[in-house]
């Protein structure tokens, strides 16, 4: 063999020998893992390897996902060791331990067994878990060691949080301290030990959130954490173990995980199509969700959002000291009637349906005892102030008992566990009386309105029958939109009101047709809601796709709102606009049909934290360009001049090509002349409304300008007006006006977009932002002065006077004016109710 061939025979030896141990899923005692090198699970979805988080250098050993395009770390070995440079060694030493090594020198000892294996392998199961295990173990999953007992800030399917009380070990999941900096921050979560175990988020020591107890399916306080057709859950609690674990079906190919960051617990969803992880669940979901917000025996009541209320349970009272004041929670719940428990016990439970369980000083559990025995049980020990099954499987079994204050109380929707709450009798015994009058009452409401409505269906059936003889909708799903002609007119030569007759150029659907369109208004086919009512995805015959407005009996708006929007957009033509394409108004329904556009709404990506990655300087500036154009439109080129009332972000729709377009116009008005018109109705979203039309009623073209405004500070922060807490700035306008007067003007932009936007674009845009926003209508800009505005120089911009609502949160200061707006909304529901014109 000569030279050549022979070094070329052992280069080949030695790559592929470094080729195995980089694909291999399993590394012996003779191996090492160093920088550079991985190991990868045998179905691919795993790697173990050395890395550097954001933009730190400190590299750490982790294990992330193999086969997605979204870098994403599951597990770090060395959070409080980083090695500093890549010197970085995973080995099993001598005594079958396994450690890691940098510059020779131990960094952190992962696997210390007491019980030495004669053949230690590493290896990297398919489920993300890094195992140590002797290779003559007749059981495989005897693992000497596991990366599964010790999680960092993620929880995969088939780990165990909780505690083996064997050998004292808690798994538990602590949040990075930044996307830099894996080491432990202050977040937690966790199963905390007593009689009725639960999970608990702790910032620091101090509890954040408490689950509520397992009852068999679910945590009381986390309704929504049941098993579905892809999870299965497990929760085990006995001597030896305490500790819950979810698991994926086998017909399940969903790739998920759930991470505590340092805000909140998450769970992720890998979708495929979009490239991206989709958040499914997280907790606290709303304030109602901070630990024992509203204090003992208040019960906590969330919208949702940031919007709660806090009132005593039944048989409970504010404590006369006590001002009730959300900002100064904990208040005070005091018993209405004091308890007497002695021999002569004048006590009994009253029951409360659909509470998160509560928490106590003291609890006991009993898991055999009926619920008639748990009611015996804890009525005979005057300390006991509640008590409930423990699960509610098979329609309830076993007895929990607390003691003490029942503290972190909140209404929980779908939750049907019962909780029993001691009270003296005489106030048990006041309600049943009161539930007593109000059953007769409703009787006798029930007899009234039956009879009445029996009359009226007598009467009113020679109308319907001549109504409908009269009167038919055409078949939407075999309408033509693309070789739309002329149809019957929505009110075909009818009374619009007020002595004016109108004739509608505009379809009118049969509410069958329209019903067979939405597969009976589906669920699946649900696009969306608002104050209005749902949205749902329409299909033709032809493959036309229609959205399909239903409005809710619920909303307030009726005919003439439904009239409003129809009269007003049938009018309308400009591609900057939503197209009204029909509507139906058969039986009580009230239902408006319009071209459907795929990518739902700007508020839609704008202010969710993965997809408003997607529209760019380029789609944004395109976005902003389509707004202008069509309020354009709407203030001086159509043939009535419209005020919209109610420009959001949420009424911004998107078509395929992310055009946008305009909607919802049932609270828009036409205005008559030049200057402004009052109302005694103010309808629009806090946040958007002008100052003039929020406090004094008057609504004019700049009201929309100014809407236009805090729109186009949004588009270019990414960030709403409303609940808006990145500085000491009350919102987004005060925010951006600070950082004007500051020469800062360039933080205000979206971090995203880099460095893409030039200087002086952006600061045109944010100048022009300002200058729509002035607290007085007579200083802001027309659109078609706006328009302008986009193609000057930013030093030949005007500046800006002071913005509205620089000075005080939301809309606080409405309490300072004569006028108050009867129906308003926040945030981006929107509730209209208009007077008829």
């Amino acid at each position: 063999m000569d030279n050549f061939s022979f070094v070329f025979l052992n280069s080949s030896l030695l790559l592929f020998f470094f080729v195995y141990l980089d694909a291999t899923d399993i590394m012996t005692q003779s191996q090492s893992l160093s920088e550079g090198k991985t190991l990868v699970s045998k179905d691919g979805g795993f790697v173990l390897g050395f890395f550097s988080p954001g933009i730190s250098s400190n590299r750490y050993l982790g294990i992330w996902y193999n086969n997605i395009s979204v870098t994403t770390v599951v597990w770090v070995a060395n959070r409080l060791n980083p090695i500093r440079d890549s010197s970085g060694v995973l080995m099993v030493n001598s005594s079958g331990s396994l450690v890691l090594l940098s510059q020779n020198t131990t960094v952190a000892w992962l696997a210390n067994s007491t019980k030495e294996a004669q053949y230690p392998i590493v290896e990297l199961l398919d489920s993300g878990n890094l195992v140590l295990r002797d290779k003559i173990e007749e059981n495989p999953e005897n693992y000497l060691w596991q990366s599964f007992d010790y999680p960092s800030d993620t929880w995969l399917p088939g780990m165990k949080l909780g505690w083996d009380l064997r050998t004292g070990l808690n798994r538990q999941l602590s949040a990075w301290k930044s996307s830099d900096d894996p080491s432990p921050g202050d977040l937690s979560w966790g199963i905390e030990l007593h009689n009725y175990p639960e999970f608990v988020m702790k910032k620091g020591s101090e509890k954040f959130f408490r689950s509520g107890p397992w009852n068999g399916l679910f945590f009381s306080g986390m309704p929504e954490l049941q098993a579905t057709r892809d999870y299965s859950f497990t929760f085990v609690s006995n001597e030896d173990e305490v500790y819950f674990k979810f698991g994926m079906t086998q017909s399940s190919v969903i790739i998920t995980r759930s991470v505590l960051n340092q805000s909140q617990f998450e769970r992720y969803m890998w979708v495929e199509e979009k490239k991206e992880w989709g958040m499914s669940f997280n907790l606290p979901k709303d304030k109602c969700d901070a630990y024992n917000l509203c204090g003992p025996y208040a019960n906590c009541i969330g919208s949702g959002g940031d919007d709660l209320l806090c009132e005593c349970v039944r048989g409970f009272m504010q404590s006369p000291a006590e001002r009730w004041n959300p900002s100064t929670f904990p208040n005070e719940c005091v018993r209405s009637t004091q308890l007497s428990c002695q021999l002569d016990n004048k006590t009994g439970f009253f029951k409360f349906a659909g509470l998160k369980m509560p928490d106590s000083e003291i609890s006991w559990v009993n898991g055999s005892m009926s619920l008639k025995e748990c009611d015996v049980k804890c009525l005979n020990n005057c300390s006991c102030m509640a008590y409930a099954n423990s699960e509610i499987k098979n329609g309830g079994s076993g007895c929990a008992n607390w003691f003490g204050n029942l503290n972190d109380i909140r209404q929980i929707a779908d939750n049907d566990q019962a909780v029993y709450i001691r009270m003296s009798l005489p106030e048990i015994d006041n309600y049943k009386e009161e539930k007593d009058k109000q059953k007769m009452k409703m009787k006798v409401i029930v007899i009234v309105v039956v009879a009445i409505a029996v009359v009226f269906g007598v009467l009113s059936i020679p109308y319907c029958i001549c109504k409908r003889s009269n009167f038919r909708g055409d078949d939407l799903i075999s309408f033509d939109f693309s070789n739309r002609i002329t149809q019957r007119g929505l009110m075909n030569k009818k009374s619009t009101g007020k002595g004016r007759n109108k004739e509608m150029e505009l379809p009118l659907f049969s509410f069958s047709s329209v019903s067979t369109a939405t597969n009976n208004f589906s669920i699946s086919n649900k696009l969306g809601e608002g104050g209005f009512g749902p949205v749902y995805k329409g299909s033709l015959l032809n493959g036309h796709l229609v959205a399909i407005k239903r409005l809710s009996r619920k909303s307030g708006q009726g005919w003439e709102e439904l009239k409003n929007e129809a009269m007003l957009i049938a009018k309308l033509q400009h591609k900057n606009l939503v197209k009204l394409l029909g509507c139906c108004i058969e039986r009580d329904e009230k239902i408006l049909i319009y071209e459907y556009l795929p990518n739902k709404s700007l508020d839609y990506f704008l202010f969710d934290p993965i997809r408003h990655g997607i529209i760019d300087w380029a789609t944004r500036t395109h976005i902003i360009e389509g707004i202008v154009q069509g309020l354009l439109y709407l203030h001086q080129y159509s043939r009535l001049q419209i005020i919209h009332r109610d420009l959001k972000a949420s009424n911004i729709l998107l078509d395929k090509d992310m055009n946008p377009k305009i909607s919802d116009f049932g609270m828009a008005r036409i205005l008559c002349g030049n200057g402004s018109q009052a109302t005694n109705r103010i309808v629009g979203t806090y946040g958007y409304m002008s100052p003039e039309y929020a406090m004094e009623g008057l609504f004019s073209i700049k009201s929309d300008v100014f809407s236009f405004g805090v729109l186009l500070l949004e588009i270019l922060s990414g960030k709403k007006n409303t609940g808006f807490y990145q500085s000491d700035s009350i919102n987004l306008i005060g925010y951006a006006w600070d950082l004007w007067r500051s020469n800062r003007s360039l933080e205000l932009m979206d971090p995203i977009l880099g460095d893409v936007p030039p200087v002086n674009v952006v600061l045109s845009y944010i100048n022009i932002a300002l200058l729509c926003v002035q607290e007085n209508a007579v200083d802001r800009p027309t659109i078609s002065d706006v328009i302008l505005m986009f193609n000057k120089e930013p030093a030949l911009l005007p500046s800006p006077k002071k913005p509205a609502f620089s000075f005080a949160r939301g809309m606080e200061d409405l309490g300072t004016s004569k006028r108050k707006p009867e129906i308003c909304s926040i945030n981006d529901v929107t509730v209209s109710i208009l007077e008829a014109r």
